[in-house]
């Protein structure tokens, strides 16, 4: 049967890695279980090595289609930015549980914790040491994702690997403190609603950073390898928008939680 290619959409080709990642994760799933009751992670580390196998071709296919092949035109990069616009609408709506929650507890404290926020005998930490840092350190990486942003944009090869480079870093950065101050915590997740909603939040917040940066990082790697044109670049374009949210969920948390909630 003759193939006629005359419309903008893509058509997916056959591939493995839908069904290798469920395959995936139902290991990992019965791995965890496993892990729990038997204390044994080998099913575990299985089920963890085929999803990661799975991710790294997958998006390597997707990366050659978008790239070498051709395959993503106007109209298969405006459902892109849909999908993509979506996906952080979701994401947005996540956060709002964990604040809604935060909120609902801070402003009428029951009998329970003391009738106050904080809680009786929780100390919280100071927001104008390491959060503070971590606030600035944010949005100086916002400031850099964006300069990589124009510079694709102006064609500018050198400064948009150098503003990637700086994003990445101040990322890691951010990661390094905030596991810091995990570490150095005077309060743990099981300590009152308090612990609760923070670690919760703050938590999720930085499984999104370390995702934003591994996201920048694929980009780099990408940009490097010429992937990206100033007129054909959603894959980093994608990734400044979510480290953009990343960002603002940020400043919301350190307001309430940190600043507004001590």
């Amino acid at each position: 049967m003759k193939n006629n290619f005359n419309h903008p959409y893509h058509l997916v080709d056959f591939s493995p890695w839908p069904l290798t990642g469920a395959i995936g994760v139902m290991t990992l799933v019965t791995g965890m279980i496993k892990w729990f009751h038997n204390f044994n992670m080998n099913l575990l580390i299985l089920g963890y090595i085929i999803i990661i196998m799975t991710m790294y071709q997958w998006w390597r296919d997707i990366c050659r289609e978008g790239t070498l092949q051709g395959k993503h035109t106007m109209m298969v990069t405006k459902g892109l930015r849909w999908g993509m616009i979506l996906f952080i609408i979701s994401e947005i709506f996540f956060f709002i549980s964990f604040f809604w929650a935060f909120f609902h507890s801070s402003l009428s404290p029951n009998i329970q914790i003391g009738s106050m926020w904080p809680p009786l005998s929780i100390i919280p930490f100071n927001p104008f040491q390491i959060p503070l840092l971590n606030t600035i350190i944010l949005i100086t990486s916002g400031v850099t994702v964006t300069w990589a942003h124009h510079a694709i944009m102006m064609n500018n090869k050198s400064q948009m690997t150098q503003g990637l480079f700086f994003t990445i870093i101040l990322g890691i950065y951010f990661t390094m403190l905030q596991a810091y101050e995990y570490i150095e915590a005077p309060f743990s997740i099981a300590d009152s609603i308090y612990g609760s909603t923070f670690f919760m939040a703050t938590g999720f917040h930085g499984l999104h950073v370390m995702i934003g940066t591994l996201f920048l990082l694929i980009c780099l790697i990408r940009h490097l390898k010429n992937h990206f044109s100033k007129n054909h670049h959603f894959g980093f374009e994608a990734a400044a928008w979510y480290w953009h949210f990343v960002d603002v969920v940020w400043l919301f948390l350190y307001i309430s939680i940190y600043w507004w909630g001590n």
